[in-house]
């Protein structure tokens, strides 16, 4: 059974971080890609940041580029996405994913995904 859990979502002032971890249980994360994706409401779901892992190579969206950082920890097949000079506009529920389907790392299709954590900037 996968389980994907994310936590450190929280209520944070403008210029603020953040740390978000995803921890992966039920599915070895290797040479894979993992992304963390948002959705705020009344909006579409957007990919924020993507790993490729066991390789390193990372993916962003021009809205998070340079102030958001996605990394791993494969030893505790934990992903995290810390999130720096946070703006209102961050606001959103995150989500992490794992299991690629198809497309591209960062706006793909995901087989697997966790209940997700608020990220609330004010």
């Amino acid at each position: 059974h996968v389980q994907l859990v994310e936590s450190g979502g929280g209520l944070v002032q403008p210029g603020g971080s953040l740390k978000l971890s995803c921890a992966v249980s039920g599915y070895t994360v290797s040479r894979d890609c993992m992304a963390w994706f948002r959705q705020a409401p009344g909006k579409e779901r957007e990919g924020v940041a993507a790993i490729f892992t066991g390789g390193g190579a990372t993916l962003y969206a021009d809205s998070v580029k340079g102030r958001f950082t996605i990394s791993e920890d494969n030893a505790k097949n934990t992903v995290y996405l810390q999130m720096n000079s946070l703006k209102p506009e961050d606001t959103a529920m995150y989500y992490c994913a794992a299991g690629l389907v198809r497309g591209s790392c960062l706006r793909g299709e995901y087989n697997h995904w966790g209940q997700g954590t608020q990220v609330t900037v004010s």
